[in-house]
């Protein structure tokens, strides 16, 4: 028995200015799933992703496993350096191949949908981020703990580096439709107790509804283990709320428990898994 990859359709470009492609996996040339293969630049690095992978006939034949190792060849000769997968989070089997092929869990991403607009903790309140030169003074230091935390994850400095912009990605313009960029004071109103940064509209899901998306949750280390981090996400489903938004998302490292422990309690689950292996 004789299993392959062939093209199903043409090779066409992405919106980020690279490729991606539709494949058949062919049992003695006949068709038993399918995959996508996708790369896209970041910087000097290309990296890869694997999508809609499917077996539809056979399962439980190593179908999965050499259509992953044969979409992560193409990947290769692509020149991509890293593959990225993500499996929704009830395809357990999807899992279990993407472990069974060497990939590490990365990140999760968590949603809920919000119904009624909770109460700030009484002498909390937030105000507009209207420091332009600290706003880009934190997203700058920011963006330095991002690229620390990616490399915790499994990237390397380098491929870290390129997911965040070197350093040329622009900080959040508070002032552009759909971005909110909110600190949290406490009743004294001196130094902030933390940060939101959060964006209205990331993308509709199916239905047409709007998602929103938290970019950023920070707390000031001053501050930390005092509840706030609770608090900066009851700010932001206030604001959803408030812009009519009744979804809500965000996406956590694997690693961060404290984190997902939190969120968990506030009502998010997951949806789907994230997973990465260099090349």
């Amino acid at each position: 028995m004789t299993t392959t990859l062939r093209p199903e359709g043409p090779e066409t470009p992405t919106a980020a200015g690279g490729r991606t492609r539709r494949w058949l996996i062919l049992s003695n040339g006949y068709p038993v799933g399918a995959l996508r293969t996708t790369a896209d630049p970041y910087g000097t690095q290309l990296f890869g992703t694997i999508s809609e992978l499917e077996v539809t006939e056979g399962r439980g034949r190593g179908r999965g496993t050499f259509g992953g190792l044969a979409a992560e060849e193409v990947l290769r000769t692509w020149g991509c350096t890293r593959v990225d997968v993500g499996v929704p989070e009830p395809a357990a089997v999807a899992r279990g191949l993407a472990t069974a092929l060497g990939y590490t869990e990365r990140a999760l991403t968590m949603s809920k949908r919000l119904v009624d607009a909770p109460d700030l903790p009484a002498g909390l309140s937030a105000r507009p981020f209207d420091d332009p030169a600290g706003l880009r003074a934190w997203f700058e230091h920011s963006s330095e703990d991002y690229v620390h935390v990616l490399t915790e994850s499994g990237l390397t400095e380098e491929q870290a580096r390129a997911r965040t912009g070197g350093g040329q990605q622009p900080p959040p313009d508070p002032d552009a439709p759909g971005v909110v960029v909110r600190r949290l004071y406490g009743a004294d109103g001196a130094d902030p107790y933390g940060l939101l940064w959060l964006q209205l509209r990331l993308r509709d899901l199916p239905d047409g509804a709007p998602l929103a998306w938290v970019m950023k949750v920070e707390v000031a280390p001053a501050h930390q283990g005092q509840g706030h981090g609770r608090t900066l996400m009851l700010l932001a489903e206030r604001e959803c709320l408030a812009a009519g938004v009744r979804h809500l998302g965000l996406n956590v490292f694997s690693g961060n428990e404290v984190a997902v422990r939190l969120y968990t309690s506030l009502g998010y689950e997951v949806t789907e898994r994230f997973y990465g292996k260099q090349l």
